[in-house]
């Protein structure tokens, strides 16, 4: 990672990824390069009354893949969104 990066809070870019729809939430996968492998972490969005509200999740579990990493955040935001609902936002 270059200086600029470093200074302006860039991070290397896994591969794209589609979102997945989950209860009117859209879940994007978005692991996180990390020493040995991946760590966790998702965007979660939902439109409320035109307003597209962003929660950003992220987890210390590190997955050696990243088609690991990605299939575990989809499956931890899908546990979050279930037990927190419209809460998630807050």
């Amino acid at each position: 990672m270059g200086l600029l990066s470093k200074l302006f809070g860039g991070k290397p870019k896994v591969k794209d990824i589609e979102p997945e729809l989950y209860k009117d939430f859209l879940i994007f996968p978005d692991p996180i390069p990390a020493k040995g492998g991946f760590r966790i972490a998702a965007r979660i969005e939902k439109d409320i009354n035109g307003e597209v509200k962003v929660h950003n999740l992220m987890r210390v579990d590190t997955l050696a893949s990243e088609d690991e990493a990605v299939q575990a955040s989809i499956n931890k935001s899908k546990v979050f969104i279930d037990q927190m609902g419209d809460r998630v936002f807050d």
